[in-house]
């Protein structure tokens, strides 16, 4: 068992009602690297390789009609792009809200699936497919080999329990607060097996 899956695994024993393939990682209140201040991280377990994830408390002015011109036309005015990390910040991945699981997404909570297939977006912002929420981001967040680890032991992430109404229903500017007030009182370490 890697040292990632470890640390999932002490994760989740110490969240109550822990579920889906996903946690919260909460950037602590001094963060040093800007890229991550204030950052609340919705990270993927992966089945294989290192972790990844997107911040989702980082909107920009940017609406998504303005950075796809192929769909300027039939994108909402409100919809904005969001950073999703420091990784390749020119890749596309975006998360939303359905009933079924369409076959190019992956779920990672309950009735949320995480894609990178630009038809399905596409798709998704036409009509053509029916979603409750939607968040476009632009990168993402990704750690090499034990990185992610080393960070935690340092204490620069609390983690937290990953929920929708987070992603989709709260607003950016107020989710880092309240999730560090909430996961600043879980203490999670790396115990080595």
């Amino acid at each position: 068992m890697t040292r990632f899956l470890s640390f999932l695994l002490l994760a989740a024993c110490a969240l109550p009602a822990f579920g889906g393939s996903s946690i919260f990682l909460v950037a602590r209140a001094d963060m040093p690297d800007p890229n991550f201040r204030d950052a609340v991280i919705l990270l993927v377990r992966p089945d294989s390789g290192p972790p990844v994830g997107v911040i989702v408390n980082r909107p920009t002015p940017i609406p998504i009609g303005g950075f796809f011109p192929e769909i300027d036309n039939i994108v909402r005015g409100d919809e904005k792009v969001h950073i999703g990390g420091p990784v390749q910040r020119q890749a596309v991945i975006f998360l939303f809200k359905a009933d079924a699981k369409p076959e190019e997404a992956e779920e990672v909570l309950e009735g949320v699936y995480m894609a990178s297939n630009r038809k399905l977006l596409h798709d998704i912002l036409s009509g053509e497919r029916k979603v409750d929420g939607l968040r476009v981001f632009l990168g993402y967040a990704g750690w090499g080999p034990e990185q992610l680890e080393d960070e935690i032991e340092r204490g620069d992430w609390h983690v937290a329990r990953s929920e929708a109404r987070a992603i989709f229903d709260k607003p950016a500017g107020g989710l880092w607060p309240e999730l560090h007030a909430r996961a600043s009182l879980v203490p999670v370490r790396y115990v080595p097996r």
